[in-house]
């Protein structure tokens, strides 16, 4: 197995858990870790000292690596990386960004730093920035989004040609097979998250995980274009979106829909007619909550069945 992302981070397996809103808190990173793999904290619906605590009690959980997700978007995020500075945190994944403002003044921490984009184009200013590893997000993922539509399955071997750096595959991938086919694409690792979400560990709302437990083929779509394109589940509100967007609705009538708190709805609280529900293509593959811990040993089980046929074929 390649072991770029494995010596990098100090792991077992090249799995990473993707910092997910609402759903990647101290108890599903610290699993995550304590399983091989490498966890994140997602900062993206955190208050700085809401994240603090979770830093502290992923300490304490774990002596393996773990990580924080920071989308460079939101709020307040200066005071987010002295954060994470000040509790010495040792590998950061950050998103929806430039890397360019930031990379420098993590790794002057001593911080690894990895960058999430879906395009070659990104792919290329992250190595300008210096990052150490480059998450590559294709369009089946959940979440935010890609603009170019461009699916994972094209863009791994496209940013493979581009970059030399150490290459994560996100999107679609949750099971042993999907790590396979990407890491014979050209990537060194993968990135995971819509399984995770589904994990015992997750933060996220029981009725929200079984409601991806019960997702089928078709059943996500990606929306708000006009706003930032996010992948969402099907829905009362999600229908609302569709209606209004057919009806030639302005950016601004959509953000007045969308209002503050809606994925918290969705994801959280577990409102699953008004929530805003992210959640992947590869939802439809997902039938059961689990341990994290479980949902590796099974991934990584399948990747060696597969690893063996592939020899043998």
């Amino acid at each position: 197995m390649n072991d770029r992302i494995t010596s990098l981070f100090g792991i077992r397996y090249p799995i990473i858990q993707a910092g997910m809103v609402w759903c990647s808190g101290w108890k599903l990173a610290s699993a995550v870790s304590n399983a091989g793999g490498l966890g994140l904290i997602g900062a993206g619906s955190m208050h700085p000292d809401l994240l603090e605590e979770h830093i502290i009690k992923c300490k304490s959980a774990t002596k393996k690596p773990f990580g924080v997700n920071i989308p460079l978007l939101y709020p307040g995020v200066k005071e987010i990386f002295e954060l994470i500075v000040k509790q010495e945190v040792k590998i950061v994944f950050t998103s929806a960004g430039s890397p360019l403002k930031w990379t420098s003044f993590l790794k002057d921490h001593g911080i690894l730093v990895a960058h999430v984009i879906a395009s070659v184009r990104s792919a290329l200013k992250c190595t300008e920035a210096g990052v150490d590893a480059i998450v590559a997000e294709g369009f089946e993922a959940g979440g935010h989004n890609g603009k170019e539509e461009t699916t994972t399955l094209t863009l791994i071997p496209g940013i493979r040609e581009a970059i030399s750096l150490p290459l994560i595959a996100a999107g679609g991938i949750a099971t042993g097979r999907g790590m396979m086919a990407a890491m014979a694409l050209g990537a060194d690792g993968v990135q995971i998250g819509s399984r995770f979400a589904a994990s015992e560990e997750s933060s996220a709302h029981p009725n929200f995980k079984n409601k991806i437990t019960d997702a089928k083929d078709g059943d996500t779509f990606v929306t708000l274009k006009q706003i930032v394109p996010v992948r969402l589940m099907k829905n009362a509100f999600y229908e609302k979106i569709r209606q209004m967007e057919s009806e030639g609705a302005s950016t601004e009538d959509l953000v007045r829909l969308l209002g503050k708190g809606r994925s918290k709805k969705g994801m959280f609280e577990g409102d699953l007619d008004e929530g805003e529900l992210e959640i992947g293509q590869v939802s439809s593959l997902i039938k059961e909550i689990k341990p994290a811990g479980a949902i590796i040993e099974e991934i990584m089980k399948e990747f060696e069945t597969v690893r063996i046929e592939i020899c043998n074929w």
